[in-house]
């Protein structure tokens, strides 16, 4: 949806600048002169100036940030991909972070990232492709000569553009079974061949090795023409954002951006949009990995650009999207139709984009699609016929907040003073344009349909016919029914269906008591009320100043997680809550306030969060239905359809998530599967009645815990308590019933596995988390208080060691899967260290890697590791720990996560820093030697051998030598090892080790423990 328009780039003294520019004294670059329009809340200072090759670059000084960053964009994406090599674009962007002709080292770039507290990200889309890094202060520099590099001379090297090609097709088979990008794909393949939206995105070996190897096509040739063809400076743009002065920053852009070549190119424009005549007027059924079903009514909808300070589509999509009385939503649900519904414009390319409306149906629904397609085109009629309300335009559009993709809104074609405010900002109402936009593209005649289900008998002949090329999704497309069209020319209103009343919450008072000057803020929230029902804490804002507040509640119940069944009722009665909330709260939700409830182990969580002027009313909302609704039978059938449909796709989830999901629950003393939860189901049915019983038990003995915080004083939080403990009026739960949760201990010297296989068949990916638990995070009695915070901050630091090198040897150098990750895993009462991995690969073969990896490249590093380079790893740690919390919102979690932990350790981070600052790389050394290196394989030790140069393993020869260095120091290691191994049923019965160093399959080590009865190996762990 951006502008094609491109800036003029000024020259020293030649040419004509840009409206508004005017030329710096030594006519390096130009100045924007103009103001920058941003919201009244933004301390920051802006400058946006033009360099002398056409780079415009938005300059951002933060006198308060603790973390510098960059992010730039090119106008490119993967709709210029060649028609022979879908993928290309988004290649190119995987091999620019692997050395540049100045910095060579693949991973130098990311390394000194690393080294300093900093990550990096990039993306390719249809039309942009984007680069972003955030970084210590005290780095910028040195980050954005690295950075800038990319864009002037990267080294494309053979050897890394060959690697990383198995990462971009890696990266395709992790997506491979997620519907999201499926149902993407399905609607590119069936787009007009007219116009490059149809193009395969992600790429894969197929159309970037196997075809044009056939064609006799050299990539990574075509590849280097790509780069040069399109990353010109005249069509990127850049954002900086430091503590330096605006002057510092300046320089800097010229001294590092200056060198990116200007080829005076204009971005790819197309003359035909991505839906014409010939794929309008379309059902198509497609068949999803996952149960879910959903109509979606897809409009092509025009650029906005032009009318960015007045859009059309936030009131439109506002509209179809509403939840209230008389919306599409709300008469849906009232006929059994739906669960939900959402409104939004999508990018369609350069000048087009699309308007979507996507119903989630329920069974029924699905029955009556085309009943449901009548009244969303009732609705637009009533909306074309109505015109626009005023007071519906304004609630529509949020207060304009800091806008945080600044360098995608540069690419927009806003005028330059709009560059931060952009659309967020309304500017006036303009009636007649929305009337135009309904009248030019919502009709009758220019829609598409799409239905979503697994369910053959909803689909014509009962078969989806067709198979997309590269997801393999099953579809089938016919013209939309005659009768239908024939319905929607005849429309007729519907009395149903009116426009929402004038909103109630809209929130009227912003006043904040701020004093002058500014207190000390204090560092953590204070105890105001403890009874035996409850405890409330309360902090006001005494640090960003602005008129909103956070109510959250713990709701602690014995019965609620006593059992499955019991279980599964608690997240039921939180979903009918939220359900049968949805039209009454959703006018608080527009006017800036949001709700939830949600069900946990302990009970369920109530949150109420925004304007402070009506959250003590909106809580009161929440409470009294949650005490006195009457559950109503027809929404208890579709809430409980939903809840068992959401629990069963979690079947379908990747790999990598299942590996995480199976270590929480072997290292939670408490927790029931989904698995658990589902054959309650199965086994016998939740009745209506027995719901009822179980809201009345489940309220009827509470604890509850509160914190407020935000712009509300001491009484009025004691208020907003006594709206929860008054509003449910229970008695009080006995002391022993409120333990908190607990994690399981393992022994010492443990070599443990759990294995499943990955539930959906088709996955070809299997995940491992291989992790090293140290022992208990927080203080209990009979541990030294000085030793535990120790071992806290050193797996900090050692997972800030590792992280790199795991990254970098695992997945660029040896390529196991597009996912590695690695860092702290933290539970209840205890923490290790983690590595996760998604791979085609046999996990048993992963294993073998990690722990070599571990042996050899981290120990090795650890061994040279001088104490200036450990300090600066520490360092990095401590930056991160004491990073300034950038809003409300991260201030409220950091406390709630200590109250609802039931630990109530406000000063962690620093405790932890403090323990940092006395930690040494002698006792990194040590700590790894005892909690994290792997043990030697018994039955290597045991044969006192080794067959021949094997690589990295764990041979005798190689561990006995190891475990016998000056490290050990008198401490034996006490390494204790879970892993969870999710294996691809795609993989043989005996899977060897694909490309390992000795050709050989990969065997567990002899010792392992295979755990096979879960609860008998959680039932022999300490707590």
């Amino acid at each position: 949806m951006a502008s094609s328009t491109t800036t003029t780039p000024p020259t020293a003294g030649q040419g004509t600048l840009p409206d508004g520019y005017k030329l710096a004294p030594d006519k390096s670059h130009a100045v924007f002169t103009k103001g920058i329009e941003s919201s009244a809340n933004d301390n920051r200072s802006y400058r946006l100036v033009l360099l002398n090759n056409g780079l415009e670059v938005l300059l951002i000084h933060d006198k308060d940030t603790d973390k510098s960053a960059a992010a730039l964009s090119v106008h490119v994406g993967h709709l210029s991909d060649p028609d022979n090599l879908q993928g290309l674009a988004h290649y190119l962007e995987h091999l620019l972070f692997l050395g540049t002709s100045k910095y060579p080292r693949e991973n130098d770039y990311k390394e000194y990232l690393s080294l300093h507290s900093g990550r990096s990200n990039a993306s390719t889309g249809l039309e942009l492709t984007q680069f972003y890094f955030e970084i210590a202060n005290a780095f910028l520099e040195g980050a954005l000569d690295r950075f800038a590099q990319f864009f002037i001379s990267p080294a494309f090297n053979e050897s890394s553009t060959d690697r990383e090609l198995r990462a971009v097709d890696s990266e395709f088979k992790r997506n491979l079974q997620m519907d999201t990008r499926r149902l993407f794909q399905l609607g590119k393949h069936l787009s007009s061949r007219e116009n490059p939206y149809w193009h395969f995105s992600t790429g894969n070996l197929i159309t970037l090795r196997e075809l044009p190897q056939k064609d006799k096509i050299n990539v990574r040739e075509e590849l280097i023409k790509f780069y040069h063809k399109y990353y010109s400076a005249n069509i990127m743009k850049l954002v900086i954002l430091g503590q330096e002065p605006l002057d510092q920053l300046t320089k800097w852009a010229v001294e590092k951006f200056s060198d990116v070549k200007n080829l005076d190119i204009e971005p790819p424009s197309y003359s035909s949009p991505p839906l014409t005549e010939n794929e309008f007027l379309k059902t198509v059924y497609a068949k999803p990995v996952m149960d879910t079903k959903s109509l979606e009514i897809k409009f092509l909808y025009g650029d906005e650009i032009a009318c960015y300070t007045t859009p059309p589509s936030r009131y439109i999509s506002f509209l179809l999207g509403h939840e209230g009385p008389g919306s599409i939503l709300s008469l849906l649900k009232n006929k059994g139709w739906a669960n939900g519904l959402s409104a939004s414009v999508s990018d369609g390319g350069i000048g087009n984009a699309f308007m979507k409306i996507n119903v989630d149906l329920t069974d029924e629904g699905l029955v009556h699609h085309e009943d449901v397609t009548v009244i969303v085109f009732q609705y637009i009629e009533m909306m074309r016929r109505e015109g626009v309300k005023d007071y519906i335009w304004f609630e529509a559009i949020p207060a304009a907040t800091y806008v945080t993709d600044l360098v995608s809104q540069l690419q927009m074609g806003y005028a330059p003073e709009h560059v931060i405010s952009g659309p967020a900002l309304l500017r006036g109402a303009h009636g007649n344009l929305v009337s135009q936009y309904l009248d030019k593209y919502m009709t009758v005649d220019s829609w598409v349909g799409r239905i979503v289900t697994q369910n053959k008998t909803i689909v014509p002949g009962n078969k989806f016919t067709d198979k997309e090329q590269w997801y393999g999704t099953e579809y089938h497309v016919q013209d939309t029914s005659p009768s239908l069209i024939q319905r929607l020319k005849a429309i007729e209103p519907n009395p149903e269906l009116h426009f929402p009343a004038p909103n109630d919450f809209i929130p009227k008072n912003f006043e904040v008591n701020r004093p002058s000057p500014d207190p000390t803020p204090l560092l953590h929230p204070t105890l105001l009320k403890q009874t035996t029902v409850s405890r409330i804490w309360h902090k006001k804002d005494d640090t960003f100043w602005i008129p909103k507040v956070h109510l959250y509640f713990q709701i602690r119940s014995p019965v609620s997680s006593s059992t499955p069944r019991n279980k599964l009722k608690s997240m039921l009665f939180a979903e009918l809550i939220q359900d049968n909330l949805s039209e009454s709260a959703y006018a608080a939700q527009v006017a800036g306030l949001n709700f939830s409830v949600a069900s946990t182990n302990e009970g369920l969580v109530i949150k109420v969060e925004g304007y402070n002027d009506k959250a003590a009313l909106l809580l009161n909302t929440v409470v009294e239905q949650m005490k006195t609704f009457d559950i109503d039978p027809s929404r208890f059938s579709r809430v409980k359809d939903l809840v068992q449909r959401n629990e069963r796709n979690r079947d379908q989830e990747n790999p990598r998530t299942h590996a995480e999901y199976f270590m929480t629950y072997l290292n939670e003393d408490r927790q029931w599967t989904y698995h658990e939860l589902l054959d309650e189901l199965d086994q016998e049915d939740i009745t209506l009645d027995e719901m009822k019983q179980f809201h009345r038990e489940l309220l009827s003995r509470l604890h509850i815990e509160g914190l407020i915080h935000g712009n509300m004083n001491a009484t009025e939080a004691i208020e907003a308590g006594a709206i929860v403990e008054n509003g449910f009026s229970a008695r009080a739960v006995v002391p022993s019933e409120l333990i908190a949760r607990r994690s399981n201990l393992l022994p010492d010297r443990l070599q443990a596995v759990y294995q499943r296989p990955v539930a959906n068949a088709d996955n070809l990916n299997s995940g491992i988390e291989y992790y090293l638990q140290i022992g208990a995070s927080r203080v209990p009695t009979r541990l030294n208080i000085t030793e535990v915070i120790l071992d806290r901050a050193l797996v900090q630091i050692m997972a800030q060691i590792i992280q790199e090198p795991c990254f970098n040897q695992l997945r660029t150098k040896e390529q196991l899967g597009y996912i590695v990750t690695s860092g702290v895993r933290k539970h209840h009462g205890s923490f290790g260290i983690k590595i996760v991995v998604q791979s085609e690969r046999d996990p048993i073969y992963l294993e073998s890697r990690i722990e070599a990896l571990l042996e050899t490249r981290i120990r090795e590093l650890l061994e040279s590791m001088t104490s200036e380079e450990y300090e600066r790893h520490v360092q990095s740690v401590k930056n991160r720990k004491l990073e300034k919390d950038k809003n409300l919102m991260e201030e409220t979690t950091r406390y709630w996560s200590q109250i609802w932990s039931g630990f109530y350790e406000f000063d962690e981070r620093e405790q932890d820093v403090d323990a940092m600052n006395k930690t040494t790389v002698e006792m990194a050394r040590m700590f790894f030697q005892e909690w994290l290196r792997p043990l030697p394989d018994p039955a290597s030790v045991a044969a006192g051998g080794n067959d021949g140069d094997q690589g990295p393993s764990h041979s005798s020869s190689e561990n006995s030598s190891l475990y016998e260095d000056p490290w050990l120091d008198g401490r034996g290691s006490r390494t204790k090892k879970l892993s969870v191994h999710i294996r691809s049923q795609k993989l043989p019965p005996s899977a060897p080790a694909l490309e390992t160093p000795d050709k050989e399959e990969v065997k567990l080590k002899s010792g392992t423990t295979l755990v096979k009865d879960v609860a008998e190996f959680k039932s022999g762990l300490e707590l």
